[in-house]
């Protein structure tokens, strides 16, 4: 049997899983979701995690630097946009809400990559 489109590959296990055990879909949507956020928060606090059947996730330090070299960057870039006094309000506006995203993406990977540094 092959996923159909509409489906997202989650829904597809989830569906064809529910089918072959005769379980709710809502009972293996829960599980799934609960070893995949388990698994992405031992990410956070450890370089690899390995998920039976699935692979091995690693965290990349080199990537890790080069993505956040890169939204520093936009950070400036996005900064100096705003501090404009030509720029137009609403280009200022949508600036400024990337400009949050950076930040909250900056945040989210700083402790990453401090944990690695002092490692």
């Amino acid at each position: 049997m092959d996923k159909p489109i509409s489906l997202s590959v989650k829904d597809y296990i989830i569906r064809k899983m529910a089918v072959k055990l005769m379980v709710s879909e809502k009972t293996i949507d829960t599980v799934i979701s609960h070893q995949f956020s388990s698994a992405n928060e031992a990410l956070k606090s450890n370089n690899s995690v390995e998920i039976s059947g699935f692979g091995k996730f690693l965290f990349n330090q080199k990537k890790a630097n080069k993505r956040m070299e890169k939204m520093l960057s936009q950070k400036a870039y996005f900064q100096s946009v705003i501090d404009n006094p030509e720029t137009s309000e609403q280009k200022r506006a949508s600036t400024q809400t990337k400009l949050t995203n950076i930040l909250i993406n900056i945040e989210a990977l700083k402790p990453k990559m401090n944990n690695d540094e002092t490692v």
